[in-house]
C-alpha cells in the first residue's frame, strides 16, 4: 500500500464507508475494482454518497480554502501592524497555531478531513497565525519587510507549480520507498526541532539549542536546516498529488475534495513559513 507523508492524506477512510485503499500491483487494482463496483451496483444516491471526485472538485475546494487562509491571513498581519506595540503578533500567532494544530489532529484522527466546516475553521485559524508570524518575521525578525513576504508567496508558488509538472511529466516516480523515505526525513526534522526548542529552553547555546532557528548567532546551521525543510516540503507535495490522483482514480466522493484541499493547505502553510523564515535570515539587520 502507497500512503501519504501528509497525516491528512494517510488517514482518509479506506473502502467501508469512504474512499477507496490504494497501493500497487493487485492491491490497488482489487481496491479500485471494488469501488468500481460499489458505484455500479448501488447508485451514489443509494450507498450514501454523492458523484464521484473529479479535479474540477478538487481545484475549487482548495483554492475556497486558500482563498479564506489568505484573507484571514491579511487580516491578521493588519490587526498586528495596528495594535500598540505590536502586542496582538504573539496572541494571534498563539492562537492560530494552536487552534489549526488541534483542528488537524480532530480532522485527522476522528476522520472528518471532508468536513467543509472543519477544513475551514481551520483555513480561518491558519490565516491568523499565518498573517501574525508573516509580520514577526518580516517586521520584527528582520528588515524584510512587505516585499519578503511578497517573495515567499511568489517562492511558494513557484515550488507548488514546478512539483505538480514534475508529477505530471513522471520525473521523479511516487514509490514506497520514496514515500517511506520522506516520511522517515519528516519524522527526524521534527525530532531535531523538538530537541533545539528544549535545548534552549535549558540555556544552551545562549537559548538557540542547536542554534537551528538562530539565523543571528548560527546563519549557517539555520540555513542549512531551512532547505531541509523546504526540500522535504517540496517532495511532500508529490506523494500528496498522487494520493489525491489515486482517489479520483478510484472514483472516491466528491466531499472527498475537502480533504484532499486541506492536505494541500497544511503543506503549502509549511512550505510558505520556510520559505519566509530563510528569507529572514538574509534579511537580517
Amino acid at each position: 500500500m502507497r500512503e501519504s507523508s501528509n497525516p491528512v492524506f494517510r488517514s482518509l477512510p479506506k473502502t467501508q464507508g469512504g474512499y477507496a485503499q490504494f497501493g500497487s500491483g493487485a492491491a490497488a487494482y482489487g481496491a479500485q475494482q471494488t469501488m468500481s463496483q460499489q458505484y455500479t451496483e448501488y447508485p451514489p444516491q443509494q450507498a450514501g454518497f454523492s458523484r464521484p471526485l473529479t479535479i474540477d472538485d478538487v481545484v475549487t475546494k482548495t483554492g475556497i480554502t486558500l482563498a479564506v487562509l489568505s484573507v484571514s491571513a491579511v487580516i491578521s498581519y493588519f490587526l498586528v501592524d495596528n495594535s500598540p506595540g505590536f502586542a496582538l503578533a504573539g496572541p494571534l500567532a498563539m492562537i492560530g497555531s494552536i487552534g489549526g494544530l488541534v483542528l488537524v489532529l480532530i480532522a485527522t484522527f476522528g476522520r472528518k478531513q471532508d468536513n467543509p466546516a472543519i477544513v475551514l475553521s481551520y483555513a480561518v485559524l491558519e490565516g491568523l497565525f499565518l498573517g501574525a508570524a508573516s509580520f514577526i518575521l518580516s517586521e520584527l525578525a528582520s528588515v524584510g519587510g512587505p516585499a519578503m513576504i511578497f517573495q515567499a508567496v511568489i517562492g511558494t508558488i513557484g515550488v507548488f507549480i514546478g512539483m505538480l509538472v514534475v508529477y505530471k511529466t513522471g520525473a521523479i516516480r511516487v514509490t514506497p520507498k520514496f514515500t517511506r523515505m520522506l516520511v522517515a526525513g519528516m519524522f527526524g526534522v521534527v525530532l531535531m526541532a523538538l530537541a533545539n526548542l528544549v535545548l534552549g529552553m535549558f540555556g544552551v547555546g545562549g537559548g538557540a539549542g542547536m542554534g537551528l532557528r538562530d539565523g543571528h548567532g548560527s546563519p549557517m546551521i539555520a540555513i542549512g536546516f531551512s532547505l531541509l525543510c523546504i526540500a522535504l516540503a517540496a517532495f511532500s507535495f508529490l506523494v500528496d498529488f498522487d494520493a489525491a490522483d489515486q482517489m479520483i482514480r478510484a472514483g472516491a466522493p466528491e466531499k472527498a475534495a475537502w480533504g484532499i484541499a486541506l492536505g494541500l493547505t497544511v503543506t503549502l502553510v509549511w512550505l510558505y513559513i520556510e520559505i519566509l523564515r530563510l528569507l529572514s535570515y538574509f534579511n537580517n539587520d
